[in-house]
């Protein structure tokens, strides 16, 4: 066994504009960043390598219908026949002074924006109602939060007065090489394998009129990827990995079925 440890291996990230430079610029001077852009198209990932490559801690939430502001704050639990205050992961990262990434943030309760305020103006703090704190984020705290723009409907919408109170970056699918590099890094797949299924991608992203609620994400490439990259045959793994996933409905189905015909005929 080796004496000195590894540094833990920096996630996988290849830009498509000065989104790092703003990353570092907005982590340099305490200022809040959010992420604009479709379901699988590399938002998550970007957060992991930045926090890696700037040597922060990172504490990720996936936000979703039910969550409070109680569980980014923390809350008192029974232990050992006492109550005890437990930090959430918001709290955790104000007070060691980490990056907080707040993953569909429009999915969360209406509650957790007004926690979210007072960190995202020159105020930058945070106030624990239920322990009587008050926590001065430090110099190196950053709140990343992500949503997707193409996926609010009238009840969830993320408000102007939210908005504005964040730098904004704006995400989409990589360029058909980027993706292919990617796709075939991530699965181990070559590129002269993986450059149909992102031009099924690509066909797929610019159909209109079909039930489908968002285009194929690069995650799912890079599952079906994966899935071939291991032998398994290709209508399978792209049954398996895009056309199920995309849709329930038999008709849409079937017309993606054609279009892989097409794609691999």
């Amino acid at each position: 066994m080796n004496a000195m440890s590894q540094a833990p291996a920096i996630p996988a990230y290849l830009p498509q504009g000065n989104e790092c430079a703003l990353f570092e610029m907005a982590q340099k001077n305490g200022l809040p960043l959010l992420l604009k852009g479709p379901t699988g198209c590399g938002k998550t990932r970007f957060v992991e390598h930045m926090a890696a490559a700037t040597g922060r801690k990172l504490y990720t939430v996936a936000c979703h219908d039910d969550l409070s502001a109680a569980d980014l704050i923390g809350r008192y639990l029974l232990k050992g026949g006492e109550t005890e205050w437990v930090d959430g992961p918001l709290t955790r990262a104000v007070r060691e002074g980490a990056i907080c990434y707040l993953d569909e943030v429009v999915e969360a309760r209406k509650d957790v924006t007004v926690v979210l305020h007072p960190l995202t103006d020159n105020r930058r703090t945070l106030v624990i109602d239920r322990t009587g704190e008050e926590l001065k984020a430090p110099d190196g705290f950053m709140l990343v939060a992500s949503y997707n723009p193409g996926y609010q409907n009238i009840l969830k919408r993320l408000k102007p007065s939210t908005r504005q109170r964040f730098l904004s970056i704006s995400f989409d699918f990589p360029p058909e090489k980027t993706e292919i590099a990617v796709v075939a890094a991530e699965s181990g797949l070559e590129e002269a394998r993986v450059a149909p299924l992102v031009r099924l991608a690509a066909k797929i992203r610019s159909l209109s009129g079909m039930d489908l609620e968002e285009g194929v994400s690069t995650r799912l490439l890079v599952y079906a990827a994966t899935l071939i990259a291991r032998g398994m045959a290709v209508p399978a793994a792209l049954e398996a990995a895009v056309i199920e996933p995309l849709s329930d409905d038999e008709d849409t189905k079937s017309a993606l079925r054609d279009l892989v015909a097409v794609i691999y005929g």
